[in-house]
């Protein structure tokens, strides 16, 4: 029997055998069980097997933290033992059922936005690229002036810049119709007519050089481009408006019909009602969110930082995806990135030392790829593994990550993307931000390191927690 074959059975045995589990399936570094019954899982037995890196219950499924690579051979091997095994996306689906109304709401929140993630980040880092190369020192090394550059060529670039975020309605609408029930193609068609060039651009309405259009005399009507919360508003009404209209239209007229009355009341509601008012929600939001991450003193980073991996735990951070999307599409930078990087980098320092400072085998072998996986931007192996199992290592990091990020705020870091951290999200850094960007994140892994070193974890402690 080979050693993945055994942690497979193990594992199966830990969270109280075959009959209590519903289904398995996996993500980049995690097993995901859903079981029958919670209180038949062995959780001290789970962490103690080889290879576990940590494990947790969340968002209706029993997580086993594995690490890359590692998870997908684990999951081969229980697929091979017979039982029931679904996509993570399934998964998913069957997991929204439980929990509280808030928790369901905000996953379903994070699955409309989560898909967005990667076209926004290509975005961010064809940004950091050409700040880094319309820098004065890098066209100086070819003999290049800014003047100099073609004007071809910022146009190439504002092409790969700009097109998310001036289609993001459409990215937004489309994404909607697919988690609520709709025709993921409507809702793409819908978010199209929103920033339709028939409408007055809402860059052109901002600048000052565009009128709005009003309808009746007073609702004004513009163009939705970079726009957020209209685009999910218009989607989740306009699945539920399709699914309500299916229903009672012939199967024979179902093709003509349905498509034609939804992006008909749709595009209607839309550019009359929803637009317009909750275009100045959204507004508002972005205000006092741009009002709170500009705090003197640092606070925000402070606060930010300091909290950000609790938010993690709890499940909810993926409802600040709306937040770091619109201050990307408004203002073309990021604040908020920076602080967080400094949150997770900080759990990566406390991690590595614990890997230096204990004299187990194990948790050395434990702690070590967890610290280098936070390096990477992935908190969760250190969070769960290492930190939060041995308490003040986790307080430390908490300490690390408001250090970092108060020194975040203060300098004024701005990202050109978002969603990648650490050592990966230097690349949203290169216009001319790249210096304080690392000496921020060694800051709080310092800082968090050092705090862990002397008060945060012994041998002694370790001995005493496992027994």
């Amino acid at each position: 029997m080979s050693e993945n074959q055994r942690i497979a059975e193990e594992v199966i045995e830990a969270v109280g055998g075959r009959e209590n589990i519903s289904s398995i399936a996996h993500c980049a570094t995690r097993l995901r069980i859903i079981v029958n019954d919670k209180e038949k899982i062995d959780q001290e037995k789970v962490e103690g097997i080889n290879k576990v890196k940590g494990a947790f219950f969340n968002s209706g499924q029993y997580q086993i933290i594995f690490g890359t690579g590692t998870v997908n051979k684990i999951y081969e091997e229980v697929s091979n033992l017979g039982l029931d095994t679904m996509t993570a996306s399934d998964q998913k689906k069957e997991a929204v059922k439980s929990g509280t109304r808030l928790q369901r709401a905000i996953r379903t929140f994070g699955d409309v936005f989560v898909p967005i993630i990667p076209v926004l980040v290509a975005t961010g880092l064809f940004m950091g690229l050409r700040g880094l190369v319309m820098q004065e020192q890098v066209l100086s090394l070819f003999g290049m002036k800014p003047d100099d550059v073609s004007q071809n060529f910022l146009l190439f670039t504002q092409v790969l810049t700009d097109t998310a975020f001036i289609f993001l309605p459409a990215l937004v609408a489309w994404s909607t119709f697919r988690v609520f029930g709709g025709t993921p193609i409507i809702g793409l068609i819908l978010g199209l007519m929103l920033v339709s060039p028939a409408l007055p651009n809402a860059w052109g309405v901002a600048g000052g050089d565009v009128k709005p259009i009003h309808f009746f005399n007073f609702i004004p009507v513009v163009g939705y481009q970079a726009s957020v919360l209209p685009a999910f508003i218009a989607g989740l009404i306009g699945a539920k408006l399709e699914r309500a209209i299916r229903k009672r239209v012939p199967e024979s007229l179902d093709l003509i019909i349905t498509p034609f009355l939804t992006l008909l009341m749709m595009i209607t509601l839309s550019l009359l009602i929803i637009g317009p008012i909750f275009h100045t929600v959204e507004q508002g939001i972005l205000s006092a969110a741009t009002a709170v991450l500009s705090w003197p003193y640092g606070i925000a980073g402070i606060l930010l930082g300091g909290l950000n991996q609790i938010i993690v735990i709890t499940g909810v951070h993926h409802v600040f995806n709306m937040l770091e999307i619109q201050l990307l599409a408004k203002y073309h930078y990021n604040q908020y990135n920076a602080i967080v990087t400094c949150a997770g980098a900080a759990q990566g320092g406390a991690a590595l030392a614990v890997a230096l400072k204990t004299k187990s085998k194990k948790l050395k072998a434990l702690a070590f790829p967890s610290a280098f996986s936070a390096f990477l931007g992935i908190t969760e192996p250190a969070l769960f593994g290492v930190n939060i199992r041995y308490g003040k290592p986790f307080i430390m990091a908490l300490i690390g990550g408001a250090a970092g990020g108060f020194l975040a705020s203060i300098l004024g870091l701005k990202a050109t993307g978002m969603a990648v951290t650490v050592i990966p999200g230097a690349l949203l850094y290169l216009n001319g931000q790249i210096l304080q960007y690392i000496l921020v994140n060694l800051i709080a892994i310092a800082v968090a390191f050092i705090l862990t070193w002397m008060f945060g974890f012994s041998d002694k402690v370790k001995k005493d927690i496992e027994q």
